[in-house]
């Protein structure tokens, strides 16, 4: 059954329709696939500040055009995903991905590649090791949306991502705990001096 409301892209009721592999990572974070016009309604209910985009071809018009009447920033870090990204290309992306992320004055915020599973994950999952995650339940998060498409060179990048250098380079990470009893964990950086992505004019 399908939620009706009353939308600005269409004259009629719209049915609220997620993109694939959404889900939310915590509060104020959420993950998917490429967004398509039929997922702009649903986006809408997130109250987006910013989008993390992790593929290197431009942003459809169409895109841009719904960020513009939302204000949502869109962050871009092209990270090839039909060939292997060199290592030193995939951890600074993902290092100024997360700079982006952890920084809560972004939130809510969406990431997404094109399928929302090996870059998305990819981030996701050096995101939880900053979290402190065990490694297992790291790599069951990356594999329940890789499905049996999972990359064991994914797998790898992030075992090995040195979130020791990230904390060093951010300088300062507050944990802010909200909601009652929840300890759920968010980040804010203090540094203004960070790697800056592709930041789309909108």
């Amino acid at each position: 059954m399908g939620f009706i409301v009353e939308g600005d892209y269409s004259d009629d009721d719209v049915v609220l329709e997620p993109p694939p592999n959404f889900s939310m990572v915590e509060e104020g974070i959420y993950r998917s696939s490429f967004p398509r016009p039929s997922n702009f309604a649903f986006l809408q209910t997130l109250n987006l500040r910013s989008i993390i985009y992790l593929c290197p071809e431009p942003y459809p018009e169409e895109n841009l055009d719904f960020l513009r009447s939302q204000n949502i920033r869109l962050f871009q870090f092209g990270i090839e995903g039909k060939t292997e990204p060199s290592l030193v290309t995939l951890r600074d992306a993902i290092r100024g991905a997360l700079k982006i992320l952890m920084d809560v004055r972004n939130h809510p915020i969406l990431i997404h590649c094109k399928r929302g599973k090996h870059r998305t994950g990819s981030l996701v999952g050096c995101f939880r090791k900053v979290q402190s995650w065990c490694l297992s339940a790291v790599f069951e998060e990356y594999q329940h949306f890789a499905g049996i498409k999972s990359r064991s060179n994914d797998l790898r990048f992030i075992e090995t991502f040195d979130t020791v250098c990230l904390r060093q380079c951010l300088h300062s990470i507050i944990y802010q705990y909200q909601g009652y009893g929840s300890k759920k964990r968010r980040l804010l950086y203090e540094e203004e001096s960070v790697q800056k992505p592709q930041i789309t004019s909108i």
